[in-house]
């Protein structure tokens, strides 16, 4: 990689040689040129990685050179020097037409500071969190050896997800990341299946230090306290929605709001007709489907179809815990369902509690599985990451929010469960009437390999209807996920690559609950 040049814009440049000369002897490539229309010329006819400007030129200055230099390269930072320090300078900087300014007299240090901090920052903030990486990594792998409790995996989650996000172009280390990250989650899937029973048998007391809340209690622990207030309730449960999918959301919501975070874990299957609607019934899979026997055994032959009736479960959940509210519900899953709602947003302030479902992480999530242009512009979790971000940045649910923040309101966000990308195949044996999906199935006398996957012989003790004798759940652990024996290799290779949820992993199980307060 060559030096990092640097474009000096300034009609006294014979005044700053040995600025210059200090810049080359740190390194650097110094190109000068004494007037703005020069350095607008060498902006368009050669690369440079910063351009200093001063304010004052004759002829074309600082300033006009600038709009100039930003229109053929927008992104190439910028330095004013000017002699005195001008709020509309300071606007600019802050308003990223600008990097920076100095105020003259500058000297040679200063110079070098900056360029130092608008070239090279990326690179030392990417070994600083390589090498603090690798420092962690002995105590990380120390801790999966270790017996961990639910608020101990959500820290060491968080610690990893938050790597995953800062590393950068180091692949070596993130190779390194990404094994560790494999490795926690076969200790996360050993953890849960051996305490997830008890967890179940103990639901009729409330959460505390030996287990987490429940996708069945969020809205009664973390929904229902904020409805004391006189202020109106907006909870968002954003299907299929990662933990690092929200941290990108975080960061453009941060501006706007003020947040409590909390988290809870999702029931098994982590899938919608179970997790979403334990959530919007405050029952376990296995109640709901005896306390609402027609809707379950309605939506048998098609498993989605159970979350047609998520209103009239959060209604009569409202009822059970004797909250009197005015209630509205929606389901946004369209384009145009989700424009509607941004332009009417306000009408939710009418209600004592609104709850919203938004379906379109879920929906890609399901769209990079089936589609190679998404696979391509995705091909891995930190490109899935950063296109959910694209999409949230200049979407109506933004904008959505953005108007909210300006309203005297609490919001709520939470999901029903994560995805993870499915890499690795096993096999399972079932009977024609086996349910379809990947990371899970239901049926008679399922068989698989143990390694792989949780086989649930009494769904009973995991809160699971059991609607006849030698009904069984499978539930697929890290990122594996169930073919039959039959065309095996044609169904390996469909299915691989895909982001798949259902099982037990940390990304489909360990979710955020964000309580939001406008910050005006």
């Amino acid at each position: 990689m060559g030096a990092s040049r640097i474009l000096w814009a300034d009609d006294e440049i014979e005044l700053l040689r040995p600025h210059i000369l200090f810049l080359e002897s740190k390194g650097y490539e110094v190109v000068i040129v004494t007037n703005g229309t020069d350095a607008v010329e060498q902006v368009r006819e050669q690369e440079f990685d910063v351009v200093l400007l001063d304010e004052q030129m004759p002829g074309k200055d600082g300033l006009e050179a600038l709009s100039d230099i930003k229109r053929i390269a927008p992104n190439l930072p910028v330095v004013i020097i000017t002699k005195s320090e001008e709020e509309r300078l300071m606007d600019q900087a802050f308003g990223g037409q600008i990097s920076d300014y100095l105020t003259k007299p500058v000297n040679p240090s200063q110079v070098l500071l900056t360029c130092k901090r608008l070239l090279d920052a990326p690179r030392i903030r990417t070994e600083r969190v390589s090498q603090d990486y690798l420092q962690s990594f002995s105590e990380i792998s120390r801790r999966l050896m270790e017996p961990l409790m639910h608020k101990e995996w959500t820290e060491l989650y968080y610690t990893l997800v938050r790597f995953d996000m800062e590393l950068d172009a180091d692949e070596g280390v993130r190779q390194v990341l990404e094994d560790q990250f494999s490795e926690a989650n076969r200790a996360f899937s050993r953890y849960v299946e051996a305490e997830y029973p008890r967890w179940i048998s103990a639901t009729n007391r409330p959460p505390d230090e030996n287990r987490p809340a429940l996708s069945h209690e969020v809205v009664p622990k973390f929904v229902l306290p904020e409805l004391s207030g006189k202020r109106p309730v907006i909870f968002f449960v954003i299907d299929c929605m990662r933990y690092d999918q929200w941290m990108e959301f975080e960061k453009l919501l941060l501006p706007l709001f003020t947040m409590k975070r909390n988290y809870h874990y999702s029931i098994l299957p982590t899938a919608t007709p179970y997790s979403r609607n334990a959530i919007f019934s405050g029952f376990l899979p296995g109640k709901l489907a005896e306390h609402y026997a027609k809707i379950w055994t309605d939506g048998e032959d098609d498993e989605y179809s159970r979350n047609r009736n998520e209103e009239e479960f959060l209604s009569d959940l409202l009822e059970r815990e004797g909250k009197e509210v005015r209630m509205r519900y929606q389901k946004l899953i369209k384009g145009q369902d989700g424009r509607d709602f941004a332009a009417n947003v306000h009408d939710l302030l009418q209600s004592d509690l609104s709850a919203i479902v938004v379906n379109f992480v879920d929906i890609l999530a399901h769209s990079r599985s089936d589609s190679d242009v998404l696979k391509e512009i995705a091909p891995d979790e930190r490109a899935y990451r950063a296109l959910t971000r694209t999409w949230f940045e200049h979407s109506w649910l933004f904008q959505a929010f953005q108007q909210l923040a300006e309203s005297d309101c609490t919001v709520v966000v939470t999901t029903d469960h994560g995805a993870i990308r499915s890499l690795h195949a096993t096999k399972v044996i079932g009977d024609r009437e086996t349910s379809t999906a990947l990371r899970y199935k239901y049926g008679r006398n399922l068989k698989c390999d143990s390694r792989h996957a949780i086989l649930i012989k009494d769904p009973r003790e995991y809160g699971l209807p059991r609607d006849h004798m030698n009904m069984n759940y499978i539930i697929a652990k890290e990122d594996y996920y169930f073919v039959y024996p039959t065309n095996y290799n044609k169904y390996l290779n469909k299915y691989r690559d895909t982001m798949q949820h259902g099982g037990v992993s940390l990304q489909e199980v360990i979710l955020p609950v964000i309580t939001m307060s406008p910050r005006s």
